[in-house]
């Protein structure tokens, strides 16, 4: 097997095609953040007598900026593995990489991947990327029509011609008709793909969970492979972190906070509710207080709990059960 490592710009692809791991031989390129330069890597890679189905590439999840190689490379019969930065940057530390570029990146990138041998990345179907979009762009919107809500509250407070109070009113109109729209666009995505309608409807039978947080949920579970529910909860930074060392260091824990922040937020108000509608959420609540842990500690066990029976709904792919105990 031949190893690469990939570190992923905007517009360019720093490439180490590792030949030797002790002592440190290989071959850097690098290409254009685009299918014409995907094309030349792969020729680059044929060049030199690298079969594609005997290399292992690995690139560090950058925003959106790595999809494009990841897919490419991988529908080209490459095994593409995506890392978690933070996993790469202690990998570097432990390696007593103190340079930081590009060109390095890449190399300790490629080390990573010959040494650890990550999982092999599988690219998401193609309904979950739409979905991803769709909720991505209605975010969007919302963030606009919030702004848009505050200058007019601040209009309101103050002298402001009418001609700027009309322009405001016609804006918040043309957002909140946008919106309308977008979620008659994603209601009739989801009708049109039975995975999504099926596992949309099991994931609102847990009481709490509606429309929007389910739908969040939906795209996060298929856009991803989660093995566990404890590794969903880490991705959506709802497992704690403690700080303790000896007797000088001994933090309260707190919840990591990693991943998208925008789905925490929806699950903290799906967490609200189910404290008093959920039973499994209820008595975990009650039981939390009851030992004298803080209402917000007690919130983010909560939206733990919510994202484990979510887990758990479409693993075994039954509505929720109200009655079910845990063993």
């Amino acid at each position: 097997m031949f190893y690469l490592g990939m570190d992923v710009a905007k517009a360019k692809l720093d490439c180490y095609l590792l030949t030797q791991l002790d002592p440190l031989k290989g071959k850097a390129k690098v290409v254009t953040n685009t299918a014409k330069g995907l094309a030349d890597l792969l020729a680059w890679l044929t060049k030199n007598h690298i079969p594609h189905d005997q290399l292992h590439v690995t690139m560090e999840a950058t925003g959106v900026y790595h999809e494009l190689a990841a897919t490419l490379l991988h529908d080209a019969g490459v095994c593409v593995s995506i890392a978690n930065p933070a996993q790469v940057k202690h990998f570097g530390q432990g390696l007593a990489v103190r340079t930081k570029t590009d060109g390095v990146d890449s190399q300790v990138l490629a080390r990573y991947c010959a040494m650890i041998n990550p999982a092999a990345w599988l690219p998401p179907p193609p309904e979950a990327r739409i979905l991803k979009g769709f909720l991505a762009r209605r975010e969007a919107i919302l963030q606009d029509l919030l702004r848009e809500q505050n200058r007019q509250e601040k209009a309101q407070s103050t002298v402001t011609p009418e001609l700027i109070h009309q322009s405001i009113n016609d804006s918040i109109a043309f957002l909140n008709a946008q919106l309308k729209k977008l979620q008659s666009q994603i209601d009739d995505h989801i009708d049109r793909h039975p995975g999504l309608k099926n596992d949309l409807d099991l994931l609102q039978s847990i009481p709490a969970i509606g429309p929007q947080s389910g739908t969040q949920l939906l795209a996060v579970m298929h856009m991803h492979q989660f093995n566990t529910a404890e590794q969903l909860s880490a991705y959506l930074g709802l497992v704690p972190v403690e700080r303790q060392s000896g007797s000088s260091l001994l933090g309260r824990a707190k919840l990591s906070k990693a991943g998208p922040s925008q789905i925490r937020a929806v699950l903290y108000m799906a967490a609200i509710v189910a404290t008093k509608y959920n039973p499994h959420v209820k008595a975990l609540f009650e039981r939390l207080l009851a030992r004298g842990k803080s209402k917000m500690s007690a919130l983010g066990a909560c939206m733990r709990k919510l994202v484990h029976l979510s887990f758990g709904v479409l693993k075994t792919q039954k509505k929720y059960q109200a009655e079910y105990q845990n063993a």
